[in-house]
C-alpha cells in the first residue's frame, strides 16, 4: 500500500467506501457512518465528494461528533 499526499508513516488500512443495498447506494464515512441512500453509485460519489468537502471546511471536532452516529 502507499500513502497519500500529506500521510506519513505506515498508510491505514482502507476499505471500500461505497455499497448497494436494497437496490440503493451508500457510502461508509471514515467514522463508520452510512450515509445514503442514492438511487446511483454515482449519486454516492459525488454525495461522497460533496462530504469530504465539508469535513474539510468545518470544525476540526466535527469528527468526533459524526462518530456518536456510527452503527
Amino acid at each position: 500500500m502507499t500513502t497519500r499526499s500529506g500521510e506519513q508513516g505506515a498508510p491505514p488500512t482502507r476499505s471500500e467506501r461505497f455499497f448497494e443495498s436494497d437496490g440503493y447506494w451508500y457510502y461508509t464515512t471514515r467514522e463508520g457512518v452510512d450515509i445514503g441512500p442514492f438511487d446511483r453509485l454515482e449519486d454516492a460519489q459525488v454525495g461522497c465528494s460533496d462530504f469530504v468537502d465539508f469535513i474539510s471546511s468545518t470544525d476540526p471536532n466535527f469528527p468526533k461528533t459524526l462518530e456518536q452516529y456510527a452503527a
